[in-house]
C-alpha cells in the first residue's frame, strides 16, 4: 500500500456516506430561533438519516420491526441535531451515534419488556446473556454455569443468578398457552388457583367475636341458638317465651348492626394508609414552604 493510499484508508470517514453538515451546524448555533434555522435543522437530519437507519439496522430480530427501529433511530437523530454544539470541537458523528444507540436501547428497555425489570437487573441479564453465548464457543457447546460466567464477565455470583432469572422476563407466555407433553388442551391458565371464599368467613368471623361478647344476653343467646345449635325461630321461641316474629325481628336486627360495624371497621383500616400517606405529603409540602 503506497502512502498516499495508506492516508486516504485512515483519513476516510467511518460511515462512507456522512455528509459535511459542517457549515450548516455552524450557521444554525449563529441563527435565532425561527424558521430559517428549523428549516436547517430539518436539512442536516435528512443529510444524516442514512446513518440512522444502518444504526437500527444493528438492532432488528430482536422482537421489533425493522420500520419501529428507524422511527425510533429517526427520533435520537432529530435530539442529537437540536442538542449538538459545535463550539465545543467534536465530530457531530461522535456525538450523534451514542445518541441514537441509547435512544432504540431505551425504546427496547421501556417498550419491549413483558414484565417490569429494573434497569440495573436488564443490564445484569445482557451481560450475562453475553458471556454465556461466548463461553458456549468455547466450551464446545456445554452451557457454562454461574461460577463461569462471574470469572467471565466480572459479575458476583449473586448478581449472575438474578441476571439469570431476568433472561426469562423479556416476553411473557400466555396463559392459553397449552403446556408441554399436553394432549388434552390442558393450558397454563388451568395451573392457577382461585380465591378462597373461606378466607372472608374467618375474617369475618374474627371480627365479630369481641362484637357478639358485647350483645345484651338475650341477643347473644338468640343467635348463638340459631347459627351454632341450628335450631329454628319456632323452637328459639318456645324456649324463651316470645313470639317467632319477634325472634326474627331480633336476629335481622342484630345481624345488620353487626353487619354495618365490620364493614366501618374494614373501611377505617383500609383508609388509614391512604391518611397516613396524606399527612405525611402535608408535613413534606409545610417543610418545602
Amino acid at each position: 500500500m503506497t502512502p498516499v493510499r495508506a492516508r486516504a484508508k485512515h483519513a476516510r470517514h467511518p460511515h462512507d456516506d456522512a455528509p459535511d453538515t459542517t457549515a450548516e451546524f455552524q450557521r444554525i448555533a449563529e441563527l435565532p430561533d425561527g424558521p430559517e434555522r428549523e428549516e436547517l435543522r430539518q436539512r442536516v437530519v435528512r443529510a444524516w438519516m442514512p446513518m440512522a437507519e444502518r444504526l437500527a439496522r444493528h438492532f432488528r430480530n430482536r422482537g421489533e420491526s425493522l420500520e419501529d427501529l428507524e422511527q425510533v433511530a429517526a427520533l435520537g437523530l432529530v435530539k442529537a441535531v437540536t442538542r449538538y454544539d459545535p463550539a465545543r470541537g467534536s465530530a457531530f458523528e461522535s456525538f450523534a451515534v451514542p445518541t441514537i444507540v441509547g435512544e432504540i436501547k431505551r425504546h427496547f428497555r421501556d417498550h419491549m419488556w413483558g414484565l417490569h425489570v429494573p434497569r440495573r437487573v436488564q443490564e445484569l441479564r445482557n451481560r450475562v446473556r453475553a458471556s454465556s453465548r461466548q463461553l458456549s464457543h468455547s466450551l464446545d457447546g456445554r452451557t457454562p454455569g454461574v461460577r463461569e460466567i462471574a470469572e467471565h464477565s466480572g459479575l458476583t455470583e449473586e448478581e449472575v443468578r438474578i441476571g439469570s432469572e431476568a433472561l426469562e422476563s423479556y416476553s411473557t407466555l400466555s396463559l392459553d398457552a397449552e403446556l408441554p407433553g399436553a394432549d388434552d388442551g390442558y393450558a397454563l391458565v388451568d395451573t392457577l388457583g382461585s380465591a378462597e371464599p373461606g378466607f372472608d368467613l374467618v375474617v369475618y368471623r374474627e371480627s365479630l367475636k369481641p362484637r357478639l361478647r358485647n350483645l345484651p344476653e338475650r341477643e347473644r343467646k338468640i343467635l348463638y341458638l340459631r347459627f351454632f345449635c341450628d335450631m329454628t325461630q319456632s323452637r328459639i321461641a318456645e324456649q324463651l317465651g316470645i313470639s317467632q316474629m319477634h325472634v326474627s325481628r331480633l336476629i335481622s336486627r342484630t345481624c345488620n348492626r353487626l353487619h354495618a360495624e365490620v364493614e366501618a371497621d374494614l373501611e377505617r383500616e383500609q383508609a388509614a394508609p391512604e391518611r397516613e400517606r396524606e399527612r405525611e405529603r402535608a408535613y413534606a409540602g409545610s417543610r418545602a414552604a
